[in-house]
């Protein structure tokens, strides 16, 4: 059986910076035994970055978060320290500029189980979880909720329940 973890967006600003939380920064201890869990069974691991550019603001996701975050070149845009050093085990890291990695179903296709962790549950995770189960409707594919945190207590466990409601398994 081969298994893969995605990491998703574990990045300062959206741990430390200017769309952090304390949910957020708890999980980052979790989240880095759960990576070196995975390179002890040997799963792949992905990394996403969220990436925007100067002109954030003129976007769309701009226009309906107007908060500058995870912008090329700097600090925010960055894996948080505790999870950097892993960078170098990743089979990929993908930049995406929008919630959802619209080429992940190129990467996946020979994996059993793929398992997602990260930020934010009610908008990257939610995003990627549900497009992977678009494209692979047979695979397992998991989402461990005391990984992931969200924009709020609330929309991280509503968007637990969505995931749930679309087969995706929420442990």
């Amino acid at each position: 059986m081969k298994n893969c973890l995605i990491v998703i967006d574990m990045q300062n600003d959206f741990i430390t910076g200017s769309l952090g939380s304390k949910e957020a920064e708890t999980i980052v201890p979790r989240v880095k035994e759960r990576i070196e869990k995975a390179i002890k069974d040997s799963e792949d691991i992905y990394f996403t970055k969220d990436t925007h550019y100067e002109n954030y603001m003129d976007t769309k996701e701009g226009e309906f978060l107007p908060v500058k975050h995870c912008i090329e070149g700097t600090s925010g845009h960055d894996i948080c320290s505790e999870l950097k050093p892993f960078e170098k085990n990743a089979k990929e890291i993908f930049i995406k500029n929008t919630f959802g990695y619209k080429d992940f179903p190129k990467y996946l296709s020979d994996y059993d189980k793929i398992t997602i962790v990260g930020l934010c549950t009610d908008i990257c995770v939610v995003s990627n979880a549900i497009l992977i189960k678009a494209f692979y409707p047979e695979k397992n594919i998991v989402v461990e909720k005391d990984l992931c945190a969200g924009t709020s207590v609330d929309n991280h466990d509503a968007a637990l329940k969505v995931m749930k409601a679309c087969h995706i398994v929420i442990s």
